[in-house]
């Protein structure tokens, strides 16, 4: 039995049924809103299961999900060196959203990474402390400012709104998911312009640690088949 792990609520879990029913298997939820599995109707040997998508990337990562569906993001943040745990089987095309560093609006000369890498040297002389950068996806955005060789920063940790940290003074730049950029410019932010930390989007994953054996790697190959995939 294969098992696949797809988000349990909202867009994400709506859009992921139509991705599947587009190609011919129809899936839905169980019984009651409590129930942690779903239905599958079209293929034989795949059970589903409801999870949260901050808890696939855990799961494949773990082996006990042996697919998942989850976004780009998560996986990248969640596992380190995640393309020796987990593969990429599709890029679903919805769900796209980018992480972007972005800074005030009135730091007329922070345009680029450069220019941060510049004020960030320039803060922490005037001030005697680091940038700092708000943000919940600590291992993506370090390991970016690290290739870019920014230095200077400390990154802070957000777990509410992370947009209103440079109003309440918690910190002076971010690091955070948009999709349209408007809640970053409602909170007089700009995104610099290098372009995303990491362009994100529903990715269906194999996980690689899962048991693949007693004909699971089998049943994989006529699924994938079945989505157009082989």
């Amino acid at each position: 039995m294969l098992k696949l792990g797809v988000p349990s609520k909202g867009r994400l879990m709506d859009k992921t049924f139509d991705w599947f029913g587009a190609r011919g298997l129809t899936m839905g939820k169980g019984g009651t809103e409590r129930e942690y599995s779903g239905v599958v109707d079209g293929f034989d040997g795949l059970q589903l299961i409801l999870l949260s998508a901050g808890e696939i990337p855990r799961e494949l990562a773990a082996g006990r999900i042996h697919l998942g569906v989850t976004g780009s993001d998560l996986v990248r943040e969640k596992l380190a060196h995640w393309d020796e745990q987990v593969e990429e089987l599709a890029l679903m095309g919805f769900g796209h959203a980018d992480l972007v560093i972005a800074v005030p609006s009135f730091w007329v000369d922070v345009e680029t990474l450069d220019d941060l890498d510049a004020a960030a040297a320039a803060f922490r002389r005037r001030h005697g402390f680091r940038l700092r950068i708000a943000t919940k996806y600590h291992r993506l955005v370090r390991d970016y400012l690290t290739w870019n060789g920014v230095a200077d920063y400390q990154l802070v940790d957000s777990q509410g709104a992370t947009e209103g940290t440079v109003r309440h003074e918690t910190a002076e730049a971010i690091a955070d998911i948009t999709s349209t950029g408007e809640t970053l410019r409602a909170n007089h932010l700009k995104m610099l312009s290098d372009g995303p930390v990491h362009a994100s989007q529903a990715t269906l994953f194999r996980a690689r640690n899962a048991d693949w054996e007693g004909g699971a790697r089998e049943r994989l190959a006529v699924l994938l088949q079945r989505l157009g995939l082989d």
